[in-house]
């Protein structure tokens, strides 16, 4: 298992050694490790003795950050000698950690009491039959995404495991949210995956299946969906957007691109690392968006190193923008873009997503595998021409979101992906008929079982370019109206996005 993965794990009384194996494993597989737990560190020490084996521990429900180096970092403060000596001169026990108070829960009333008269800010927060009184703003979800960035790493590539309520907010960070089934029942029941067994060794069982794989678990359905419309009945129409691979099609005009990008903006405003290849200048508009690079837009395209540079910031979207580049330079700088990206999501989890717009130029040869690793289930394509596409690929595709198409050779070419032969289907007359601001989702994935999904798209939040270059070896005019010598077509402003 090349890329990495973060993996938080639950407090567990005296550390499994079976668990410590597991770690010890995943860690050699470049899998990043980090122990969460409400415990003060002093007393985790205690139990688990060196901590050594994981690369940080989040204690004092994410107010204490530790590292093996011997580095703390404090996310609050230690707690008021006032608060501290009423709970005292009221004969409440307690212990007292660098943020941390921790109680009984049955003396929660008396607590909330002394916090109230000395009007101090606090957050009490229940663990089974204890309470943690806690700076406000602390949690361990907060810790987690303060220790991700110390390593340059993103939520969207961690799995958490938890065992009780105060892993909700944990659990809910993290891409894949794991309970165990011994666990909290509420737990549960917000997971993605149940854990199943009887203790500690069931987890470390299940560390270890996770750090064999080469990407993320599948779990359906998603908790991390985009938004994309609204169906004609007023539900909103989302689906999920990792793990999968997508087709964009639609008639010249149609709007794919646009469509295209409102589901870039989604996953950037989550988060997510996309990177779009850009051959005609359509996704220049992205750049209003937070964290978004844009590389190229010149007569050469941009330096791979730049690329990889930008793709390990988890937090930064890319851009390539190819369209002042010639076609037969387009087709050789992919077939060294591609591979790169696959390498570099294998490796490193990033990018989340790769978009090929115009991918029928790019992606008809025999030679397709050695171009795209379809196993990572990263790959957005978006193309009007669905038939020229190499059949290899047609068969990975999860989920094909669908512009208007009345070409018949694509119509029926899409058909036949979809397991429809009938060339009369009634398909093909609502496909024909999609407005402007209306999509479709062919039947297949959980998100249309069984019937083609139609459904109204949202606003865009980034204006859309549209194509700066045209076919690629054939520049715009600077007038208003130009007309491909390549390909006869017109192209004037188009009336739709």
């Amino acid at each position: 298992m090349c890329w990495r993965l973060t993996t938080t794990g639950p407090s567990l009384g005296v550390l499994d050694p079976e668990i410590r194996t597991a770690i010890t494993e995943a860690r050699a597989r470049g899998i990043v490790v980090i122990l969460a737990t409400g415990r003060i560190l002093s007393d985790l020490k205690r139990v688990a003795g060196n901590l050594d084996f994981v690369d940080a521990v989040l204690a004092e429900n994410g107010a204490v950050q530790s590292f093996p180096n011997g580095q703390i970092r404090l996310a609050g403060h230690r707690p008021p000698h006032v608060f501290l000596d009423e709970l005292s001169r009221r004969g409440i026990q307690f212990q007292v950690g660098e943020c941390i108070v921790e109680s009984d829960a049955a003396s929660a009333p008396q607590i909330l009491e002394v916090i109230r008269q000395l009007e101090l800010q606090f957050v009490l927060l229940f663990n089974r039959s204890r309470l943690m009184v806690l700076p406000p703003a602390v949690s361990k979800s907060t810790g987690l995404q303060e220790v991700l960035n110390v390593f340059r790493l993103s939520a969207h590539n961690a799995v958490g495991i938890g065992d009780a309520e105060n892993d909700h907010d944990l659990l809910s960070a993290c891409e894949i949210a794991v309970a165990v089934s011994w666990g909290s029942p509420a737990l549960q029941k917000d997971a993605d995956e149940i854990v199943h067994g009887d203790g500690p060794r069931a987890v470390a069982e299940y560390i270890r299946q996770v750090s064999r794989q080469m990407r993320l678990p599948q779990v359906r359905p998603s908790r991390h969906q985009c938004v994309v419309g609204t169906a004609h009945d007023g539900s909103p129409v989302a689906f999920s957007v990792l793990g999968r691979n997508f087709l964009v099609v639609g008639d010249s005009y149609a709007g794919k691109s646009w469509a295209t990008g409102l589901v870039c903006e989604q996953m950037i405003l989550q988060g997510y690392c996309v990177c779009v290849i850009d051959p005609e200048g359509d996704y220049g508009g992205l750049e209003s968006l937070p964290g978004i690079v844009i590389l190229g837009g010149a007569d050469n395209p941009p330096e791979l190193p730049d690329v990889t540079q930008a793709l390990r910031h988890f937090d930064l979207s890319v851009v390539i923008d190819l369209s002042r580049v010639g076609y037969e330079e387009k087709l050789s700088y992919l077939k060294t873009l591609l591979p790169m990206l696959a390498s570099l999501r294998r490796s490193t989890g990033l990018p989340h997503r790769i978009i090929v717009d115009e991918a029928h130029y790019f992606l008809c040869e025999a030679d397709v595998r050695q171009l795209l690793d379809f196993e990572l289930d990263a790959y957005t394509l978006v193309t009007y021409r669905p038939s020229d596409l190499h059949p290899d690929l047609r068969k990975d595709l999860h989920l094909i979101l669908v512009k208007r198409l009345t070409e018949p050779k694509e119509v029926q070419a899409l058909l036949t992906m979809a397991g429809n032969e009938n060339p009369e289907s009634e398909w093909t007359n609502i496909l024909g008929a999609l407005k402007t601001d209306e999509a479709a989702i062919l039947p297949g994935p959980e998100e249309a079982p069984g019937t083609l999904q139609c459904f109204r798209l949202l606003p865009r939040m980034t204006p859309h370019v549209r194509h700066r270059s045209k076919y690629f070896d054939q520049p715009l005019s600077t007038g208003t109206n130009s007309c491909s010598l390549r390909t006869g077509k017109w192209q004037g402003f188009p009336l739709d996005p």
